[in-house]
């Protein structure tokens, strides 16, 4: 069922319903983002092509960098922005502000300004296409100038005017037509990421992570019961608090804290290990065998821990998985983390390698 959108006795919603329709490439999507962000946060009329594209490349940093996803092969906003990212040496974890600003400071630089041009052949042309059938660019610009059809605004040059018709609407309702893009958005990316979890919450970056500390009691306890873990990265000894929450498989992939994705780690192991996959040929076994332990543990001790619930996802009895052989448990853990992984290399995931020293 789709999004509606507000309606307008002046305006014909319909037609801006449409502009994400035959839509091939996420450049629609970011376009009017930007372009929203833009007009209703500065009160610009008159916003350059250049400042919209900016605003595209912030927009999609974050689910490009951070959780690398699809965008499709037809999409060039993916390849733009990681060599923009080199180009520029742009931190990863940037906040919008940082990135937009980046960007625009070095937008007449000859390398940037070849990656950006682009997204300005045809997104600002066809965008337009619910109100003015597309055959050249240049009458696309003739009649825009006219606001044929009532069309969201003009071209002029590499800008575009704002439609005054559609000023009150736009800021009005900002917010509804932001939440109508990203979910447009999320349907579209979806399809192309099917086995990715979570998607919706991979197009913008986390204002704030959940707190871990119901999983660290948790480990606690077994620590308190099994005496000490051995770290499966460095072979050290961890001890209660002293130990950091490893993700097994990145966060920014799984998009979750549940518990069987988590492990103690010596600290020095989550700056170096960041946001890549582990090895499962050498890290699997033993970080299967820790959390059966935990699980025997705990289950023994406290059976209705509510955080044992987590590891349903895996098998749909706690009590069978308590009961399991290690290798029929082991099996349980290569079901879930095999094709994990294989998808999250495909998406670009990088392995990670123990260093030396440790």
């Amino acid at each position: 069922m789709n999004m509606e959108l507000p309606v307008d006795k002046k305006l014909e919603i319909n037609r801006l319903a449409q502009i994400y329709n035959n839509t091939s490439a996420t450049y629609k999507f970011y376009w009017f983002v930007s372009l929203l962000d833009i007009f209703v946060k500065t009160g610009k009329k008159q916003i350059s092509f250049w400042e919209i594209i900016a605003g595209m490349i912030t927009e999609a940093w974050y689910p490009i960098h951070y959780f690398r996803l699809s965008f499709g092969k037809s999409d060039s906003l993916y390849d733009q922005a990681v060599e923009l990212q080199k180009l520029l040496n742009i931190p990863i974890d940037s906040n919008k502000n940082q990135i937009y600003l980046h960007i625009i400071d070095n937008i007449e630089t000859p390398r940037v300004k070849s990656l950006l041009r682009v997204f300005s052949f045809n997104v600002p042309y066809r965008f337009l296409s619910p109100w003015i059938i597309y055959t050249t660019k240049e009458d696309v610009v003739t009649l825009s100038k006219n606001f044929t059809n009532n069309c969201l605004y003009a071209i002029n040059g590499e800008s575009i005017e704002i439609n005054p018709n559609w000023e009150q609407y736009l800021n009005d309702h900002y917010l509804i037509l932001r939440d109508f893009t990203f979910w447009n958005l999320t349907v579209f990316l979806q399809k192309r990421n099917p086995n990715v979890p979570d998607v919706p919450s991979k197009l913008i970056k986390p204002i704030q992570r959940d707190s871990l500390i119901k999983q660290r009691n948790f480990w606690d306890t077994f620590i308190e019961i099994n005496g000490s873990i051995e770290c499966i990265y460095t072979g050290k000894l961890l001890h209660k608090r002293e130990y950091d929450l490893d993700h097994f498989i990145p966060w920014s992939f799984v998009s979750h804290d549940l518990l069987w994705n988590l492990l103690p780690a010596d600290p020095s192991i989550n700056s170096s290990k960041c946001n890549n996959l582990p090895l499962l040929d050498k890290y699997l076994v033993p970080f299967a065998r820790t959390h059966q332990k935990a699980i025997q543990a705990i289950y023994i001790k406290k059976p209705n821990n509510k955080l044992l619930e987590d590891y349903l996802m895996l098998h749909d009895s706690i009590s069978d998985l308590v009961m399991f052989s290690e290798s029929d448990f082991l099996n349980i853990f290569k079901k879930t983390f095999n094709p994990m992984v294989q998808i999250a290399e495909n998406m670009g995931f990088k392995y990670w390698y123990t260093p030396l020293k440790l």
